[in-house]
């Protein structure tokens, strides 16, 4: 009788561990610096919440100062220095409960202070990890850090957002799956541009990486066609201050410097242009690029080596060289004298999105997470439903 009612309660046990939902902390870039992966792990925290086989919990890897600290923000290395032991107690805590750390990663510095820590802390703890590595610098990163390359053969799984970053990944010898970034087609609103004009719009950064210089240049060549284009960029940068004196050198009119949009404002950038112009040299998976999809804008951009990854040439857009601003220049011009290449560009980025919609996205991380941290099985040997 004492068995029967062990065994009895060592089923319960196990039923209940299978229906419980996967507990899971992102440990990632909060939204106060709005950037890919910060944009990234909000959608994954929004899309996740409520959710019948997840439960998910955020990290900041950028946790808020107290108040007498807060004037450490504007001093870049101290406040690296003044967060970290807030940012390790706020892992300590995060991490206990959690079945998985999903940990958001750049490269270089980044990598050290916050991917790397998160992994620690949550080795300590005895925790499933996974590091989310978004950074197109992935190949120069590995090249020259011995320490990253033995971290992320150490770690439960690596995961990025592109193809592209797995056949890197590969050629180090390190295993690596993707999962792509994920699109809120809520926030954009998708329509055809009849006629199409010749208003720009980039929403990349003022960083080098993304050569707004090589935007500025095309643009210059395309007013001297369309002498009413307009080109809203949208972001900023430490190059904000040189790319306006080259507008100003160039003597161009009609553009616009419009700042960072936050994510409720950003959609309404695209809706206001008709062609996503992109000059990047290094480049992932760049969420813009999906929320151009996502918009109708056609995509016009430079082709790094992940672009082609997202990007299929004369199909969902059209690349050129990086670094020539007239090849991106003779692009744009070629969807303006041809209404029907824009439309089918936009309707074939449009098909191609669905890829990068939660319904799809959900399975592959669900799937990633549950062979983290398999189901418990009954003395059967049958699965327990997590249903």
């Amino acid at each position: 009788m004492e068995v029967a009612e062990e065994i009895s309660r060592d089923h319960s046990v196990i039923r209940d561990a299978g229906s419980r939902r996967l507990r899971v902390a992102i440990v990632a870039p909060s939204l106060q610096y709005v950037g890919g992966q910060s944009v990234q792990a909000d959608l994954l925290l929004r899309c996740w919440k409520d959710d019948a086989d997840v439960q998910v919990s955020f990290i900041p890897v950028d946790p808020p100062f107290p108040t007498g600290l807060r004037w450490v923000k504007r001093v870049p290395l101290l406040r690296t220095i003044v967060r970290t032991p807030f940012y390790l107690a706020g892992l300590w805590r995060g991490l206990r409960d959690a079945d998985i750390a999903h940990i958001f990663s750049a490269s270089y510095t980044s990598f050290l202070v916050a991917p790397f820590p998160a992994w620690l802390v949550a080795a300590m703890l005895g925790k499933k990890t996974l590091i989310n590595y978004h950074s197109g610098e992935a190949r120069n990163h590995l090249n020259g850090s011995w320490f990253a390359r033995t971290v992320l053969k150490r770690v439960g799984r690596v995961v990025s957002p592109s193809g592209y970053l797995v056949d890197v990944f590969r050629e180090f010898n390190l295993a690596a799956e993707s999962v792509p970034n994920i699109v809120d087609v809520s926030q954009f609103k998708y329509r055809e541009r009849v006629p199409l004009r010749p208003h720009l719009v980039c929403t990349r950064g003022f960083h080098p990486y993304y050569s707004i210089d090589i935007v500025i240049k095309a643009f210059a060549q395309i007013k001297k066609e369309y002498a009413d284009a307009q080109l809203d960029l949208v972001g900023d940068g430490s190059l904000e201050g040189e790319m306006r004196r080259l507008v100003a050198d160039l003597k161009l009119t009609g553009v616009n410097f419009w700042g960072v949009a936050s994510r409720a404002e950003i959609g309404r950038y695209y809706d206001r242009a008709d062609i996503f112009i992109n000059a990047s040299r290094l480049d992932n998976m760049p969420v813009s690029i999906l929320e151009a999809f996502a918009s109708g804008t056609p995509v016009i951009s430079t082709a790094p080596e992940g672009m082609r990854y997202l990007v299929e040439d004369g199909r969902t857009g059209l690349l050129s060289q990086v670094g020539d601003p007239s090849a991106l220049a003779a692009n744009v011009l070629r969807v303006l004298r041809d209404p029907e290449l824009a439309h089918r560009l936009s309707a074939n980025a449009m098909e191609e999105l669905g890829r990068y919609q939660w319904g799809c996205v959900r399975e592959q991380w669900l799937r990633v997470y549950r062979e983290l941290v398999p189901r418990a099985v009954a003395v059967s040997g049958e699965p327990v439903s997590s249903v």
